[in-house]
C-alpha cells in the first residue's frame, strides 16, 4: 500500500518507511490540482511580464536583474550548476530519499510554482528506486540545502549520477533504465526543487525515529536490571510520576511497569528494600526527560515536514507571491541540537 503524500500528513514514521524501507508514494490528485493551478498563475504572470523573485530574476544580489526569454530557461540550468557541490562520502540512500519525500510534500501544497512534470518524476524516482548520488557534507542549512538538493535536480536534467538496481551511474542512463521521463528544468522549476530545508529535516526525522528505538532498548534493559537486583517497584509507580506531570517520565515508567508485569517483583513474591540505590529508582526521570526533549524535536520536525519550505512562496487564489526565508534550516536544528 502506497503513502499518499499530500502536504499535510506526513509523520516521521511514515517518512522512515519510504526512505528506509522503500514504501511506493503517491501524490494526492488535490495535490496535483494544486500544483497545476499555481503553475498556470505563474506561465500567466511571465506572459504579462510580471517581475518575480527566481523565476524572472537573478537570486541573492542579482534580484534585481531581470532576465529575458532565453534567459528564463537557461537560467534554472546554470543555478543547478552553480550550486550542485559538495565533498565528503556519498550520503545514505535512505537520507536522499527521505529529501526527495520531503521536497514531494512541498509541492503538494500547490505553493512552489515548479511544473506537475517535476514533482511527478520525483515521485516516480522513489517509486522505482532512482536515487542521486548526493554528497554529504556541503549544506549550509542557513539557506536551506541548496547544494544537496541540487545534486537531486541534476538528475532531473538527465545528469549528475544515481543509484538504480545498487549499481551508481550516469544520472541520464539510470533515469532511462527506470523508464522514467526526464523533464529539463523550466522556468522557477530549479529553485521549487531544492530551495528548502529538506534533507537536514530528513535527516533530523531518521535520527529521531532511531533514537525512539534506543530509549525503548533502555527501558528494557533497566527493567532486566531491576529484575536482576530485586529492585522496589514503587519508584515506578503512574501515581508517583502523575503528581509530577512530566509526560516522558510518565511514559517511561508506565513502560518499565509493563516490562515486568506478571514477573516476581510486581507480584510481591520477593523482598525487596525499603528504597533503592538512586540510581536505580531515577531512571524514569531520566530517560523520560530524553522523551520529551524528542517529543518537541519531533513536533518541529514534523511542522517542517507539512509545510511550505520554499521561496518565494505562491498564492494563486490572491493571484501573488511573496519572497521570504521560509526555506531557513534554524526551526529543525535548533531543537535537533537540544
Amino acid at each position: 500500500m502506497s503513502i499518499k503524500l499530500n502536504g499535510n500528513e506526513l509523520t516521521v514514521e511514515k517518512l522512515v518507511k519510504i526512505a528506509r524501507d522503500g514504501e511506493q508514494v503517491e501524490l494526492a490528485q488535490d495535490s496535483l490540482r494544486s500544483i497545476i493551478k499555481c503553475r498556470e498563475m505563474i506561465e500567466e504572470k511571465i506572459q504579462a511580464g510580471e517581475i518575480m523573485y527566481g523565476v524572472n530574476t537573478g537570486i541573492g544580489e542579482f534580484s534585481e536583474i531581470v532576465l529575458d526569454d532565453t534567459q528564463i530557461k537557461d537560467f534554472q540550468k546554470y543555478l543547478i550548476y552553480n550550486h550542485a557541490a559538495g565533498i565528503g562520502d556519498p550520503a545514505p540512500i535512505e537520507y536522499v530519499r527521505g529529501s526527495m519525500a520531503g521536497r514531494i510534500n512541498v509541492h503538494a501544497h500547490g505553493n512552489s510554482g515548479c511544473r506537475a512534470e517535476i514533482t511527478q518524476a520525483l515521485v516516480e524516482m522513489l517509486n522505482k528506486g532512482v536515487t542521486p548520488f548526493v554528497c554529504q557534507k556541503g549544506s549550509v542549512g542557513a539557506s536551506g540545502d541548496l547544494a544537496p538538493m541540487s545534486q537531486i535536480a541534476l538528475v532531473l536534467l538527465g545528469e549528475g549520477k544515481a543509484y538504480y538496481q545498487g549499481e551508481l551511474m550516469d544520472g541520464k542512463i539510470a533515469m532511462e533504465k527506470a523508464g522514467i521521463a526526464i523533464p529539463g528544468l523550466q522556468a522557477r522549476d530549479g529553485l521549487a526543487v531544492i530551495n528548502g530545508s529538506n534533507v537536514l529535516t530528513a535527516m533530523s526525522a531518521i535520527l529521531l525515529y532511531d533514537t525512539n528505538c534506543w530509549f525503548k532498548q533502555a527501558e528494557i534493559a533497566a527493567a532486566m536490571t531491576l529484575e536482576a537486583l530485586k529492585a522496589n517497584m514503587k519508584p515506578y509507580s503512574e501515581k508517583l510520576h502523575q503528581v509530577r506531570g512530566f509526560s516522558g517520565a510518565i511514559r517511561s515508567a508506565n513502560a518499565i511497569r509493563k516490562l515486568v508485569v506478571g514477573g516476581d517483583l510486581m507480584e510481591g513474591k520477593v523482598k525487596t528494600r525499603v528504597q533503592d540505590a538512586y540510581s536505580m529508582r531515577s531512571t524514569p526521570q531520566v530517560i523520560g526527560a530524553a522523551h520529551d526533549a524528542l517529543k518537541f524535536a519531533k513536533s518541529q520536525v514534523e511542522i517542517e515536514l507539512n509545510g511550505v519550505g520554499d521561496n518565494p512562496v505562491f498564492f494563486p487564489d490572491e493571484n501573488i507571491q511573496i519572497s521570504g526565508a521560509n526555506f531557513q534550516g534554524t526551526p529543525v536544528s535548533l531543537p535537533m541540537d537540544m
